[in-house]
């Protein structure tokens, strides 16, 4: 095929349902003409009424300007079927539902009634674009855009090229994005594209820990939230998702990369998805919601128990030791604690280590470092804990004036687990040149909301760090889920950051 001699003007948007309807909005507010076209009719007509009503309502809230509405809506131009005779159209985008057939069926009979210049992308958010190009003609004039719902907010758009794409495309189809105020990263045509392979790390691990009995819904969305910034916590995230779409998802991904540990689903997912239990919809999930909101339980109280002296272990002896005394707790300042104190440690990467360090069992208890114990203190409770130095332990934390959560000792606390397992998805990606770095970054923060991407986080907290908790995990447990990437153990040796490809051997040839 050839290459487009000119600037886009024109598109034709097949699909007038949700998705149709967002990309035929922002390409029309971008300036292109939009032909809408869909098998029905009366969603054709819908579709512009409602497209109409959006740029109104943008007018009225002061975010566009009445007569920039006006030719957005004159740039709208419903067509009726999907074949209807091409006039000077340079891209179809196919918005229809996600179904291998149906897709297949469309692309076969488009290529015979398009232009030779005529790009062909589909919208699909799962299926392989390869796969649905294998039944056409000419399979290098398809590529994937892989547009967030909702469309005109959700900045990201996935350009995935197939493996018979034209060379020429991807880029083309990258320019064209930002022309319309959007951010294309290039994602490979695997399992999950970038942005649903990357997010695997955190609810895989957050499903992993459930599954452990390590911690409640709730404990990890607090934790979640307030120690490393997420906007939702994980079980948050999948109610909102519905496990009837998220389970699937994790299950397509895992099997798609042949069983890798680090994918793996849950069986506590399977479970929720056949009992029914999809979340937010059905009005129960990981939380129970009443009229739409959720009913989450109340934090941690102060017990009722006789004050304690506290005596820490290690570097936060003095970050936390002066956070506790500044609340009136007595901090012990000895080489060893008193026989009546509560005992903390803060490990990375490993359990409360009581017994390896000869500390008194009874009265050993986790605090995890992560994040600073500036917003949210984590408190880890080993099997041999006695109550009572236990309840102790937690009245001082809580004097400190942070929200407590009380989790069970695990080979590390949640923080840390749900951070390098982001970091290590993240680094997996980069590891097999599936995307490069600054995108894998992007698509994260756009795509999924983080605060960072999963190789600056890494970077910020430290490859070298990162790669400790993950050995400890490993070994303690001896999941394979847990296995370093190459690409984070490498960077870490050779003090180099996650966020560089660094020298690769073309580098060295002409």
């Amino acid at each position: 095929m050839k290459q487009w001699a000119r600037q886009v003007t024109a598109v034709r948007v097949i699909g007038a349902g949700a998705m149709g309807r967002g990309i035929a909005q922002l390409a029309a507010a971008g300036g292109l003409t939009v032909e809408l076209a869909d098998v029905r009719t009366d969603a054709v007509v819908g579709a512009v009424e409602h497209i109409g009503g959006m740029f109104d309502k943008l007018v009225s809230k002061g975010r566009m300007a009445a007569d920039e509405a006006e030719r957005a809506k004159a740039r709208l131009r419903p067509v009726g079927e999907p074949l209807t005779p091409f006039q000077d159209c340079d891209l179809v985008i196919e918005a229809v539902r996600e179904d291998m057939e149906t897709k297949r069926n469309l692309f076969t009979a488009l290529e015979k009634v398009c232009p030779e210049h005529t790009v062909m992308v589909t919208n699909t958010s799962s299926l392989p674009v390869t796969a649905i190009g294998a039944a056409m003609h000419d399979p290098s004039r398809l590529a994937g855009l892989h547009f967030f719902n909702p469309v005109p907010l959700m900045r990201l758009v996935e350009v995935i090229p197939g493996a018979r794409t034209a060379e020429w495309i991807p880029g083309e189809l990258a320019d064209l994005v930002r022309r319309l105020g959007h951010e294309p990263v290039l994602a490979p045509d695997a399992p999950g594209f970038l942005v649903n392979h990357a997010g695997r790390g955190l609810v895989t691990e957050a499903l992993q820990i459930l599954s452990e009995g390590a911690a409640e819904p709730v404990d990890i969305d607090r934790i979640a939230r307030d120690v490393l910034g997420l906007k939702m916590g994980p079980c948050e995230l999948l109610d909102l998702t519905g496990m009837d779409v998220s389970h699937p998802v994790m299950e397509s991904i895992w099997t798609g990369f042949y069983t890798e540990p680090r994918l793996r689903p849950s069986r506590i997912g399977r479970a929720r998805l056949e009992a029914g239990l999809y979340g937010r919809k059905t009005g129960e999930g990981f939380y129970t919601y009443v009229d739409g909101a959720k009913q989450e339980p109340p934090e941690a109280t102060a017990p009722s128990v006789e004050a304690r002296p506290v005596w820490i272990q290690g570097d936060v002896r003095e970050e936390l030791g002066a956070l506790l005394s500044t609340a009136g707790v007595h901090v012990e300042s000895g080489d060893e604690p008193s026989a009546q104190a509560v005992v903390f440690v803060a490990p990375f990467g490993q359990s409360t280590v009581a017994a390896a360090e000869g500390l008194p069992l009874e009265r050993t208890l986790g605090v995890d470092p992560f994040g600073g114990f500036f917003t949210r203190l984590s408190l880890a409770v080993h099997p041999g804990v006695d109550k009572e130095a236990g309840r102790a332990g937690l009245a001082a934390l809580l004097a400190a004036g942070r929200p407590v959560t009380v989790v069970r000792d695990a080979p590390a606390p949640v923080a840390q687990r749900l951070l390098a397992s982001i970091v290590n998805v993240g680094c997996g990606i980069a590891e097999q040149r599936l995307a490069r770095p600054g995108d894998i970054d992007t698509a994260v923060k756009l795509g999924l909301g983080y605060p960072r991407g999963p190789l600056e986080w890494g970077d910020d907290v430290g490859a070298a760090r990162v790669l400790e908790i993950l050995r400890g995990l490993h070994g303690a447990t001896g999941d394979p889920r847990y296995r370093p990437s190459v690409w984070l153990a490498e960077r870490a040796a050779l003090g180099l950051p996650l966020t560089e490809t660094g020298t690769i051997p073309s580098d060295l040839t002409p």
